[in-house]
């Protein structure tokens, strides 16, 4: 059991004040922190904290990986850490993108090898041979696009904007309400040339502003899909993702629920801090909504056109002392959450957690105090610690009322 001291990542689209805040340093930050990284990826490991000082967690595991990662890890994923475990600070969207299956990344990543592009290279699409399947459990109110919404549905949403240029395309859609209407939608939209772009993009977004003006907003069905795609004209204008986002569930996470994406479903971020674990890959294929490189040709390839209704995650009693667990089909990683209160710790109550392979806690809120034997550990608001397969028993108190902590383990 050690101290785990995470990478803060910086992007664009990241808070200011969110993950300083976390952490007790000073709030605003200079530069926006997007995503604090509790793992062992190459791009850019947590390290451990020892008496002897700082060493990357991948060192850590490198050195000794049947003693930090026990042998059920090993057989199933090899000599690394399956998961990353991330706190996501999104001022800003995200970028539209979809992550490959397992298969798809497989060939993918062998693909691009033998066509010689760098791995680091910003036109590589597959950094990785690894699939990424994620989930977000929210900290605040967590707002996001994920799949694509019901045919139906959508037809009702564009026939409400009243946009005469957009008729051709809902006549393709309502003709074909299906998997592949969709595609061929999508497709449409997301391969426009830019002066067919440039004469559909304003009227569909004067068409919002109508929509949102007519009707009483409060109850409008489709108010927050149309208020979503004018805040992503305000900072991508000209871009096809704002079209696309017109075919995606819009969903609101209240703090504590969860999401789960599979691979090839299309989703956005939009605004909130989660907690965020996947699969320990960095295959992303983007559609848009951003500067970085997009493949449309590839992101096609792996996209599911399926419309489903996303169910948001409620955790479920692990029968353990506090604990709760977010139920994914993930093999890589399962993700628990911890609450205890001050006066749990008075009454003698504490819990326990058994080490059969690697895990790391994050503290969110409050405060706790780890036992593992004589050795004793203080987490504070976002802290973290390691805890390898080999150590004992752990025993969590909490040092304040309403302490809140994530425990990210494999989910094999």
């Amino acid at each position: 059991m050690r101290q785990l001291e995470g990478a803060l990542r910086s992007y664009a689209w990241g808070s200011r004040t969110a993950l300083a805040e976390l952490s007790g340093r000073p709030s605003p930050s200079a530069h926006p922190e997007a995503e604090l990284w509790l793992g062992a990826h190459p791009g850019d490991p947590a390290h451990v904290i020892e008496d002897s000082g700082s060493r990357s967690l991948r060192d850590v595991i490198d050195a000794a990986p049947l003693s930090e990662l026990g042998e059920r890890s090993v057989a199933e994923f090899g000599e690394r850490l399956p998961f990353l475990l991330k706190v996501l600070a999104a001022e800003e969207p995200l970028s539209l993108q979809a992550h490959p299956s397992a298969e798809q990344a497989r060939e993918g990543f062998a693909r691009e090898d033998a066509a010689g592009i760098p791995v680091d290279s910003a036109e590589r699409n597959y950094r990785d041979a690894s699939h990424k399947p994620e989930l977000v459990v929210a900290l605040t109110r967590f707002e996001a696009l994920a799949g694509f919404r019901d045919p139906h549905r959508t037809v009702r949403f564009l026939r409400a904007l009243d946009v005469a240029q957009l008729e051709p395309y809902v006549g393709l859609l309502a003709g074909q309400p299906d998997p592949d209407g969709l595609r061929a939608l999508f497709t449409t939209w997301i391969t426009l040339p830019s002066p067919a772009l440039s004469a559909l993009l304003p009227p569909v977004l004067d068409g919002c502003v109508e929509y949102l003006s007519r009707t009483d907003a409060a109850e409008a069905e489709f108010a927050p899909e149309a208020r979503t795609a004018l805040e992503l004209s305000e900072g991508y204008p000209g871009d096809a993702g704002v079209l696309a986002a017109l075919l995606l569930n819009r969903i609101t996470l209240e703090p504590g629920q969860g999401l789960f994406l599979a691979a090839g479903n299309l989703h956005a971020y939009l605004h909130g801090t989660a907690v965020e674990i996947m699969a320990n890959s960095d295959n992303v294929l983007r559609g848009g909504l951003t500067p970085k490189h997009v493949d449309v040709p590839e992101l096609l390839r792996v996209l599911d056109f399926d419309s489903v209704d996303v169910p948001l995650l409620a955790p479920a009693p692990t029968g353990r002392v506090g604990e709760v667990a977010y139920a994914t089909p993930a093999p890589e990683f399962v993700l628990t959450r911890i609450d205890l209160d001050a006066s749990d710790a008075e009454s003698g109550v504490a819990a326990t957690i058994e080490p059969d392979g690697p895990q790391i806690l994050l503290c969110t809120s409050g405060a706790a105090k780890l036992g593992c034997g004589a050795q004793s550990l203080v987490l504070e608001r976002g802290g973290a610690a390691w805890i390898s397969a080999s150590d004992n028993e752990i025993h969590i108190q909490a040092c304040a009322d309403d302490t809140q902590i994530f425990r990210a383990g494999v989910g094999v």
